[in-house]
């Protein structure tokens, strides 16, 4: 399995942006796909998922109401639209997939995910 973002890039605040991660090769079930950024001397956190299959969602509180992540099943890719931003948004934006079930506390532990893409710089001034 591959997983390839593509979107990011330079924004001015109150800006939007919509990211996309191509997943690719099926030699494993995916159970969930999450959105994770890493801010420079930050770890790295989740900012939203969604289990394969299922309509539900979850989101970090910071990014509640502004950030909206999709599903495109006969494109295979995943979205997030990114609204209303903020320069505490900057950050690399990675994809992440968990080929296992995981813990609804686990959705956004970085260790819990078996594959990852390479990320997509999201700037905002």
């Amino acid at each position: 399995v591959q997983l390839v973002e593509s979107g990011g890039g330079s924004v001015q605040a109150g800006g939007a942006l919509k990211l996309a991660c191509v997943v690719s090769g099926y030699e494993w079930n995916y159970y969930c796909i999450s959105w994770f950024r890493q801010r420079p001397g930050k770890e790295r956190e989740g900012v939203a998922g969604f289990y394969v299959g299922d309509t539900g969602t979850y989101y970090a509180d910071s990014v509640k109401g502004r950030f909206t992540i999709s599903w495109d099943n006969a494109k295979n890719t995943v979205y997030l639209q990114m609204n209303s931003l903020k320069p505490e948004d900057t950050a690399m934006y990675y994809c992440a997939l968990a080929a296992s079930p995981i813990r609804v506390s686990d959705e956004f532990r970085p260790s819990a995910y078996n594959v990852w893409g390479r990320g997509t710089q999201v700037t905002v001034s």
